[in-house]
């Protein structure tokens, strides 16, 4: 990496179908010289991935199986050190169903201006130029050595009734070159296992408890819904994003890693 360059990866975590990716594209889209760094293309090959000791198949949600964490680890520090994304790395979550919820033009173009003029003025002062990776997350927040590689942590929190209705709208997710069906059974549906859907499915009994025991101590008294923010994520933005728009959440993005890099000036 030369050494006029700087590297600050910004955390988007949340719940699965809380708008992480969306918030994650539409930051990419304004923050020049920037990459999507998606956690679901660390999943384990699908023969490591533990069983879930209630029903009988494989687990997709708990933390400690979910990620393969040092190879997400050490790919985060590869990034840090050389400013770009591996050659051999490859992403799946192009083949992922996204919701369109765009922003208005102003906001985008209002926040496109102000990076580009801060990486004016950085190079005007002989400062480093700027490399951002959007790391985007449904574990984000468990591990502590995947938050230290962290500088900008952003947590985006919806209801437990809104993610599950979201979860039912969703076909599939492909991760790590495996695909899943969702089903809307209290379980996994051990037929739709078999068949090939190894990712996170809708089922109530698996998904929204590993997140929650995944998260609890992100937040006072391990709630996640409407708790506070302990001291385990160091300076984490939190954002009801049901409660704004999404011109609202890229702005406030916007305004917290702009404040970083000036911070840091």
């Amino acid at each position: 990496m030369s050494k006029k360059t700087q590297v600050i990866l910004i955390g988007i975590g949340g719940a699965t179908c809380s708008g992480k990716t969306t918030l994650a594209k539409h930051l990419k889209r304004i923050l020049p010289n920037s990459v999507i760094i998606h956690q679901d293309d660390f999943a384990p090959p699908q023969e490591l991935v533990p069983v879930h000791p209630v029903h009988n198949v494989q687990d997709w949600d708990a933390a400690p199986g979910a990620i393969d964490w040092p190879r997400l680890i050490n790919f985060l520090r590869e990034v840090k050190a050389t400013g770009e994304i591996p050659a051999d790395h490859r992403s799946h979550d192009h083949l992922n169903e996204q919701k369109d919820l765009p922003i208005s033009d102003a906001a985008r173009d209002r926040w496109i201006a102000r990076f580009e003029s801060l990486r004016a003025q950085r190079a005007a002062d002989g400062g480093e130029d700027i490399v951002w990776g959007l790391v985007d997350g449904f574990l984000l927040y468990w591990h502590p050595e995947v938050i230290a590689q962290l500088d900008v942590r952003i947590y985006l929190r919806v209801p437990h009734d809104v993610l599950r209705a979201r979860r039912h709208e969703r076909h599939g997710y492909h991760t790590a070159g495996r695909s899943r069906v969702p089903c809307c059974c209290p379980c996994y549906n051990p037929d739709r296992a078999r068949c090939g859907a190894t990712r996170r499915t809708t089922g109530e009994n698996i998904v929204y408890p590993a997140y929650v025991d995944a998260n609890r101590e992100v937040f006072e008294d391990g709630d996640v819904e409407k708790g506070k923010p302990t001291g385990k994520v160091e300076k984490l933005v939190l954002l009801e994003s049901l409660e704004m728009s999404m011109d609202e959440s890229v702005s406030r993005s916007c305004e917290v890693i702009a404040g970083f890099v000036d911070g840091k000036r």
